[in-house]
């Protein structure tokens, strides 16, 4: 009897309905059992700020140290929680459809977050999101916060903060019920996200066998990889934490990819941004599980031709004064 597959996840309520669609989807492909393997990481013990833990990969260290001690076979995580560099050893083997790539803003009565009043309570643990926040409403106070979904909703619900920021693709994973509060979607142009944000990442071993390898490429997105791979150049490139006050977005419309990037100042008082528009040729033959696609020589390659164009934007917002913006944090 073949064994079943290890899927290593955090213990979130989140993480967990994640992981398990993603298992679900596995176990077609494979035609193998596949069960979860909970996890604890630094992020689920260490109740700093997560702007003072930094961009260093707190919700995926522990899980990537069991991967590679050979405790499960393979990771589901949020990407716009990894470091863009990938570790020795690891690659990220697909990516699947990505989901509703925006943030949400969770109030009791609708309030649209530019007209809250003078004084009211909004909590998020992203320093963009603080930045974002502060540009389109000035006279709000904001309120560092920690906790699973549930919980960052009971405090609005309970009147402990006015609002919450979350993001749009989490509690669509939960089922989207926000038990009588309200949401209001913020624009991609506007208001752009994590690098990532919205996609998950399937992570495995360099050596894991062929098979595992084949079975996980099916559930690879092409167009959700370059476009993923396009924004995390963005940020590798800024040399910035994934907690950096920096918002990107692409998006691949038939051959079109564009990318929007911001760099904020965590007072929100500033912003730097920039957009470009470039031709991609889709369906090129690449080999599956080829990371974020960097390093990759071939002009015609989507994956490569994405990084570049992520790399080039960066640079356009370092030239415009975006060092001074972005805590420089290299990502291990």
């Amino acid at each position: 009897m073949t064994a079943a597959l290890r899927l290593g996840t955090r213990r979130s309520a989140l993480a967990l309905a994640q992981s398990q669609q993603v298992a679900d989807a596995l176990a077609v492909a494979a035609g193998r059992e596949v069960q979860l393997v909970p996890i604890v990481s630094e992020g689920d013990v260490n109740r700093a700020s997560l702007s003072q833990l930094g961009g260093r990969g707190v919700f995926a260290n522990g899980l990537r140290e069991a991967l590679l001690a050979g405790e499960c076979d393979l990771l589901v995580h949020s990407l716009k929680d990894l470091p863009t560099a990938e570790p020795d050893g690891l690659i990220i083997a697909a990516t699947p459809p990505r989901a509703d790539a925006r943030d949400v803003v969770i109030t009791r009565d609708g309030t649209p977050l530019s007209d809250l009043p003078a004084g009211a309570l909004v909590g998020t643990g992203s320093p963009r999101r603080v930045a974002q926040v502060l540009r389109r409403n000035s006279r709000v106070e904001m309120r560092d916060l920690r906790g699973n979904v549930d919980s960052r909703l009971r405090r609005v619900r309970e009147g402990d903060l006015d609002a919450v920021i979350l993001a749009a693709a989490g509690l669509e994973r939960l089922g989207g019920d926000l038990g009588g509060l309200y949401a209001e979607a913020l624009g991609l142009a506007e208001w752009p996200t994590a690098p990532g944000q919205g996609s998950l990442a399937i992570e495995t071993r360099v050596d894991a066998a062929s098979d595992l390898l084949d079975a996980v490429a099916l559930l690879d997105d092409e167009s959700t990889r370059i476009e993923i791979t396009a924004e995390r150049s963005v940020l590798s490139t800024l040399d910035a934490g994934c907690h950096a006050p920096v918002g990107t977005h692409a998006e691949l419309l038939d051959d079109d990819l564009r990318i929007t990037a911001v760099v904020y100042a965590l007072d929100g008082s500033r912003r730097i941004g920039t957009d470009r528009t470039v031709r991609v040729s889709r369906g090129y033959a690449r080999k599956a599980g080829s990371g974020d696609g960097a390093g990759a020589a071939d002009s015609a390659d989507p994956i490569a031709r994405a990084a570049r164009t992520g790399e080039d934007v960066a640079r356009r917002l370092l030239e415009r004064g975006a060092a001074d913006l972005v805590p420089r944090e290299s990502t291990p």
